[in-house]
């Protein structure tokens, strides 16, 4: 993909079904959904976001577009983060989405993997989520 570049988003997997945005190690997760999800026959593009400020908005709302669905996967609260950014690039032309994240709860200590799967931060929740919204 290049140089790093500040407020741009990289699409790492194409697809037509579902578009999932994903920054941090969620991306990681991504990736594992996308080949999940091809296996039952749904074609996610998964979207690398590095940063939130700036957001690449141009590429949310192209793929909103293309897909007509998307999901947000962050390690982080999903108020005020990446989900947040991306519901307000689609305001204009909204688009059914689901916000996969730490809810508005306190954190708490553990073992990465252990936290991951108690707040649904995995693989298998993204795979999940999407057939639900595929599904409406």
């Amino acid at each position: 993909h290049g140089a790093f570049e500040v407020g741009k988003g990289y699409v790492l997997r194409d697809g037509s079904d579902i578009a999932i945005i994903a920054t941090g190690t969620m991306t990681a997760e991504a990736l594992k959904a996308y080949d999940l999800l091809k296996e039952e026959g749904i074609e996610a593009k998964i979207i690398h976001m590095p940063t939130i400020k700036p957001l690449d908005e141009e590429l949310v709302r192209e793929v909103a577009e293309e897909t007509g669905r998307i999901i947000t996967c962050e390690e982080h609260s999903i108020i005020g983060g990446l989900g947040d950014a991306v519901a307000m690039a689609i305001a204009k032309k909204p688009v059914p989405m689901i916000r996969i994240g730490v809810n508005d709860v306190f954190g708490e200590s553990g073992k990465a993997r252990e936290l991951m799967e108690k707040y649904g931060l995995t693989a298998e929740n993204i795979v999940a989520r999407a057939k639900e919204l595929i599904e409406k």
